[in-house]
């Protein structure tokens, strides 16, 4: 049996006026399509549950939100099932559209479906010849540097390519090619000890 939650109760009733029928009236269409659903308050906002994350809601100053966990994997057609804004009530999906939506999200909660979030690749990093060449004189540090993670060599370069005057990076490419000798991230300042 679903689970309403006061949080929600309150959530909505400290919602802007336009925005609180377009709020009850998607919490009711969420119940009355998933009988079994349990509301939660997540990231400061309503949530619907039901064998995992189903879909959620939020209001802010002029419109409203509404969408699904799942969204993508959702046949219904992506006006219904894509996190969409919503200013007013005219705005809605219909109800059987709506339901249709609810129905199919849940379905794919019960099957155990997984929205695959695929990791993006970052590109690799690209060392400047300049510096690559400072870090290249020093042994300790050329082997250090091709030991640290792409993250860490980021960093440096971030750091060295972001100074403004030459003298400045010189002083801050200086500094790395000692602290990558040591076998130090750039940050190893604020790790914890």
């Amino acid at each position: 049996m679903g689970k309403k939650d006061p949080r929600v109760d309150a959530y909505i009733a400290r919602s802007a006026e336009f925005a609180r029928p377009i709020l009850k009236h998607l919490r009711s269409r969420v119940h009355d399509a998933c009988p079994g659903v349990v509301e939660n308050i997540k990231w400061g906002v309503p949530q619907f549950e039901y064998q995992g994350p189903m879909c959620g809601m939020a209001a802010f100053k002029a419109h409203c939100m509404f969408g699904f966990w799942k969204g993508a994997l959702l046949r219904e057609g992506s006006e219904t099932t894509q996190r969409r804004r919503i200013d007013s009530m005219a705005d809605l999906p219909s109800d059987a559209a709506l339901r249709r939506a609810i129905k199919e999200a849940a379905a794919l909660n019960e099957a155990g479906v997984k929205v695959s979030r695929g990791a993006r690749p970052k590109p690799p990093v690209e060392v400047p010849p300049y510096m690559l060449a400072a870090i290249r004189k020093n042994k300790e540090a050329a082997a250090a540097f091709d030991a640290l993670p792409p993250s860490h060599q980021r960093e440096y370069v971030e750091w060295i390519t972001e100074a403004k005057g030459e003298d400045t990076r010189q002083r801050r490419l200086d500094t790395a090619v000692a602290w990558i000798a040591e076998g130090k991230p750039r940050n190893w300042k604020y790790m914890p000890k």
